[in-house]
């Protein structure tokens, strides 16, 4: 009597119309796979009339996972950053047995970030850095239903199903803004700080403007906070915006703070100087990219608030290993970081 032919997983998979991850996840019996989808793969398997790898096999004594860091195409020095920060941490994830991808989605469009999003259904887990809106949350949960792990990066999808988010806290962080440029406010006369933020959807850029008018609403009420929430992402874009918002230096009207919650920092900066604020009107950003280094050194930016960004890409590995693995407690094992504020004098 013969024995049955083989089938692959892949086979398997392809048949299904799922991926390999899921159809590992049927045959071992775990949780995360939708009733339907494990059906779908169980009549594959008996139209293929072949034999696989029945559950409860051994498991290979050095796994391999496939991972994932799913980025905003968008060019910003943070995004980019984080990009550099995944190559270079290749040698680690090797020495863990995993294999990382970094994939740019066009985040300019919701639609279309999610719609590439909801494809990426062959990687065992993914860290998402996307845009806060409804279809992404719909195709995260997509994801999770298919057993894909998924958690989010540096700034949240509140409301999906994904298992943990590892980040700085953003309404923290611009809190914090908020209390260094508060003390710099003159007392004698109405003050007025600037906020500056693009038209976004990332939940981390809200959440920082959201704590920085909260804490300058509750410790000086009557300071105005002139909201500038179309600034541009490009630097010389963002200059021209700053240049039309930005009252002279002089004027009645002028400010005594700025806050910038995203990019174009240094064309901001340029208008502050063009203005007459340069030297005596502090200024913050965030993320200490090599511009704004450059500005803290330069006296054009007073405070950089920021994220250890390798720790967080890092702790995204291990928590999609764990979690992978169905280690008990996976999302208990890491810290997230903490803003730590960086200025001229302990810019190092």
């Amino acid at each position: 009597m013969s024995s049955a032919l083989q089938v692959t997983i892949s086979q398997l998979a392809k048949a299904a119309g799922v991926s390999t991850t899921t159809v590992d996840r049927v045959l071992n019996d775990r949780a995360g796979v939708n009733p339907a989808t494990a059906k779908k793969v169980r009549e594959a398997l008996a139209t293929l009339g072949g034999a696989v790898p029945m559950p409860g096999r051994p498991k290979s004594s050095t796994p391999n996972y496939r991972f994932a860091f799913v980025l905003p195409k968008t060019r910003t020095a943070f995004f980019d950053g984080v990009d550099r920060i995944v190559a270079q941490s290749a040698g680690e994830f090797r020495h863990q047995h995993i294999t990382e991808f970094t994939l740019r989605l066009p985040a300019h469009d919701p639609n279309a970030f999610a719609e590439e999003l909801a494809k990426l259904t062959d990687y065992g887990g993914l860290a998402v850095l996307a845009p806060d809106a409804p279809q992404v949350k719909l195709a995260i949960n997509e994801l999770v239903q298919a057993g894909v792990q998924v958690i989010t990066l540096f700034s949240d999808v509140a409301g999906s199903m994904r298992a943990a988010f590892l980040g700085a806290d953003n309404r923290a962080a611009g809190r914090t803004a908020g209390l260094l440029l508060g003390k710099s406010l003159p007392s004698a006369a109405k003050a007025r700080t600037a906020l500056f933020s693009p038209p976004t959807r990332y939940a981390a850029e809200v959440d920082r403007r959201m704590g920085y008018a909260q804490y300058m609403e509750q410790r000086y009420p009557e300071v105005e906070v002139a909201r500038f929430l179309e600034t541009p992402e490009t630097e010389e874009e963002a200059y021209r915006y700053a240049m039309d918002c930005l009252p002279p230096a002089k004027s009645a009207k002028a400010i005594s703070a700025a806050y910038n919650v995203a990019g174009g920092s240094f064309g901001i900066g340029r208008a502050l100087a063009e203005r007459g604020y340069a030297g005596h009107v502090p200024f913050a950003v965030h993320e200490l990219v090599e511009v704004h280094r450059s500005m803290l050194a330069s006296g054009a930016v007073d405070y950089v608030l920021h994220q250890d960004a390798y720790l967080s890409v890092s702790a995204a590995a291990r928590t999609l290993r764990a979690l992978q693995d169905r280690v008990r407690g996976a999302l208990t094992t890491f810290r997230n970081p903490r803003v730590e504020i960086v200025t001229q004098e302990n810019l190092a």
